[in-house]
């Protein structure tokens, strides 16, 4: 009798679905060490609008760009207001940040009925760190799909910018950028952060708006429509500044030419603070 020895071919979609065996569930290690549910989630904040953030010693402005679906459609909101000390720019999944907001807003709601003073930013995120982390823990969540630049000022502590992300991990910052296109807002703000401290809420702001301007998408420019900066600090509750009170600081900003100053640089790491 004969036997047939046929060597075994090693397709693509053999290597493809190799690979993806790993991914169907968040609590499911790769070989790598890797959990892919988690770098999916982190994907989405990647694809999100930008969204900037940055601080001097009594300031914090956070700006982000606004989507709309089509040229009938409005801009969905991008920065949301948790607290008077507190505010949150949004890149990725924006239903998944409304859930997060409500969370945060009840947290602030709770500490002050108990303590009678504003929640601190630092406790808040320390949570919200933590829900981030237990969907990456339980087969039946999913991680959440977005990423949080959180701005605020304590009167203990002062100004505050934090970066949330869907692994669980929680970043203090001087200033930063995430969502599509962010890398050329890090560029401009690795140039200039070290001159921030000092620097009054009018030219942080036209900053924020320098640091933003290079995230827009092809020949787009931005405008009161697409554009949202948000302000908190040391007597100074948050505002959210958008369509024609940002038009003035637009038209500095047109004066100037200014622009977001190229691509490139690296992760920003200069940028965390310790």
């Amino acid at each position: 009798f004969e036997v047939n020895l046929v060597k075994p071919t090693h397709t693509l979609a053999h290597h493809t679905m190799f690979r993806n065996q790993y991914d169907t569930d968040v609590t499911v290690w790769s070989p790598e060490g890797r959990l892919l549910q988690v770098e999916y989630a982190m994907e989405s904040v990647k694809q999100g609008s930008a969204c900037v953030g940055l601080r001097s010693s009594n300031y914090v402005v956070i700006g982000a760009l606004k989507r709309s679906v089509n040229e009938m459609s409005s801009h969905q909101k991008k920065i949301m207001e948790i607290d008077s000390h507190m505010g949150i720019a949004i890149a990725g999944l924006t239903a998944d940040a409304r859930s997060l907001a409500k969370w945060m807003r009840n947290e602030c709601l709770n500490h002050k009925y108990v303590y009678g003073e504003s929640m601190p930013s630092k406790r808040l995120c320390d949570d919200l760190a933590d829900r981030h982390q237990r969907t990456t823990q339980t087969y039946v969540r999913r991680p959440y799909g977005v990423g949080l630049l959180v701005g605020a000022y304590d009167e203990a502590t002062g100004p505050h910018l934090y970066q949330t992300c869907p692994s669980g991990n929680v970043y203090e910052y001087f200033a930063t950028s995430i969502g599509a296109r962010s890398q050329s807002a890090k560029t401009y703000l690795e140039k200039h952060y070290e001159g921030f401290d000092n620097t009054e809420k009018e030219e942080l702001i036209m900053h924020a708006l320098r640091a933003l301007s290079g995230c827009v998408q092809g020949d787009g420019e931005l405008n009161k429509d697409n554009g949202s900066i948000a302000v908190v600090g040391k007597d100074q509750k948050f505002i959210l500044i958008e369509n024609d009170e940002l038009s003035v600081y637009l038209d500095k900003l047109d004066v100037e030419g200014g622009n977001g100053e190229g691509e490139g640089g690296n992760d920003g790491d200069a940028m965390e603070e310790s």
